[in-house]
């Protein structure tokens, strides 16, 4: 275990923590999932009380915030929330009921784990169930496919590795794929994971939703989905998910399970085919009476990869983060950008340009939410049982059938030095956002091959910053660009 585990200098969650101060109060469950969103991850609140079909007695701990879908593995409840949502919004719009005070990562076992160890323990899990899929999109970080994938963990290793995992933790667990309505027994698996305390929730390409699945959804329990829908129209769409029919198949998903009670998140995927459609993506996201709209900024791994020459260069990526804090302000839909730790940075920047400070009764979760938590409070399982920082970071840290998910997570070195944040190079190092924001680790990886390495999406230079990592003053410094 790393020396530093216990060092509240090099936690950036205690940084956070000490900054903003302790709030024992119970959360809404929007307010969880945002504080907890991940890079590589969706940040989704599940509405707690009356969530499709409902909640028995005795279910342990009710049912918390989701994190579904998103790339494998990224969360209003919030008066005047992330950047100050317009008085009368629909609440429920934004997963609006109150939290039974399930919090993920806080029960016995995870105040247990975390006494014993001085390590935060997992409050989000992405567990890719399946590889196999029906489509085959051209970002896909799982380059996915239709069919049988060897080795994918078995029903029985699954719930092998829910008992190991809820002896240190309540998580949520982000049940993904590929597509994970085509594992035969997904049912079973959301009920253990019921049954064991945690919370499942779904990541799906919707096409295969019909009144039977959203039902299903209901009557297990799934309160919210989220869903990928990267253009406005069916053409673009269809031709960048790979598959004709889709975007129909995929609207009218939606519609069904909303029908059915189940909540929707539509994800948008930004690179530079699609930059200048977020506004009409977002705008059929509302149409469609969806619950939150979160763009995903485009981690170059897997068939992603391919993409490469489409990702937004930094200072087009920047203007869709600062539009996203924008249009948040007016929009009945919770926004929340992913794979885009910086706009934490831009949060702080603007309102200070605003002459606000940034606290949570202004800004909601925003305020305490960080960029990257991969590895912190959050990881993925893959669908052979690897386990990653996050779905986009592409390295093997260990393997559930080998080791139990528990000793990987405290004793793996990449994880305790993600957790110590003294150790980032380059501008990131310097940076005095980076107990906030931390740059995306799967992007410094992918890039340059170290994982501890400056952000290569970022335009931000630290003030005083002149190419070699130093100590940075207190005040901000300039944005390039």
């Amino acid at each position: 275990m790393a020396d530093n585990v216990g060092n509240a200098d090099a936690r950036p969650d205690l940084d956070l923590e000490a900054e903003l101060g302790q709030d024992d109060g119970t959360l809404t469950e929007q307010e969880i999932a945002e504080a907890e969103a991940p890079c590589g991850g969706v940040g989704i609140g599940i509405p707690l009380s009356g969530a499709a079909g409902g909640h028995p007695a005795g279910v342990p701990g009710g049912h918390p915030a989701g994190v579904p879908g998103g790339p494998g593995g990224h969360p209003a409840g919030v008066p005047g929330g992330p950047g100050g949502h317009p008085a009368g919004v629909d609440r429920q719009r934004h997963g609006g009921a109150r939290s039974v005070g399930f919090r993920p990562g806080g029960g016995e076992a995870a105040q247990a784990y975390e006494a014993r160890t001085g390590i935060k323990p997992p409050r989000i899990i992405a567990w890719e169930i399946t590889r196999s899929c029906n489509l085959s999109c051209a970002h896909c970080r799982a380059a996915a496919e239709f069919g049988a994938y060897a080795g994918e963990l078995s029903l029985d290793q699954i719930k092998a590795t829910i008992d190991d995992i809820v002896t240190i933790t309540n998580p949520i667990f982000i049940l993904t794929g590929g597509e994970p309505l085509m594992r035969p027994d997904i049912w079973e698996i959301v009920d253990y994971c019921h049954d064991k305390g945690a919370m499942p929730v779904i990541g799906t390409n919707a096409t295969l939703i019909t009144d039977e699945i959203a039902a299903q959804m209901a009557a297990h329990r799934i309160p919210r989905i989220s869903v990928s829908i990267d253009f406005p129209t069916a053409e673009e769409h269809d031709s960048f998910r790979g598959e004709p029919g889709c975007f129909e198949q995929t609207v009218e998903g939606i519609r069904i399970a909303k029908r059915h009670g189940v909540g929707v998140q539509v994800n948008m995927t930004v690179t530079k085919l699609n930059a200048d459609k977020v506004e009409a993506v977002h705008d059929l996201a509302e149409s469609l009476g969806v619950d939150a709209f979160h763009i995903f900024m485009l981690v170059p791994t897997g068939r992603g990869s391919d993409l490469l020459e489409q990702e937004l260069p930094p200072e087009e990526y920047e203007a869709v983060l600062e539009w996203a804090y924008e249009r948040q302000k007016t929009s009945p839909l919770h926004f929340k950008p992913t794979d885009a730790p910086h706009y934490y940075r831009i949060i702080r920047q603007k309102a200070k340009a605003e002459g606000k400070k940034v606290t949570r009764e202004e800004y909601g979760l925003d305020a305490m939410t960080r960029g990257c938590l991969g590895g912190i409070t959050f990881c993925f399982i893959s669908h052979v049982g690897d386990l990653q920082p996050c779905g986009y970071f592409d390295m093997q840290l260990g393997n559930v059938k080998e080791k139990p998910f528990s000793e990987i997570w405290t004793e793996s070195n990449v994880f305790n030095d993600l957790r110590d944040y003294s150790l980032l190079k380059g501008k990131c190092g310097a940076c005095e956002y980076k107990a906030v924001c931390g740059g995306c680790r799967a992007r410094a990886l992918e890039i340059t091959g170290d994982y501890l390495e400056a952000e290569p999406y970022c335009i931000y230079e630290p003030p005083g910053w002149t190419g070699e990592c130093a100590d940075a003053p207190a005040e901000g410094g300039r944005t390039n660009g």
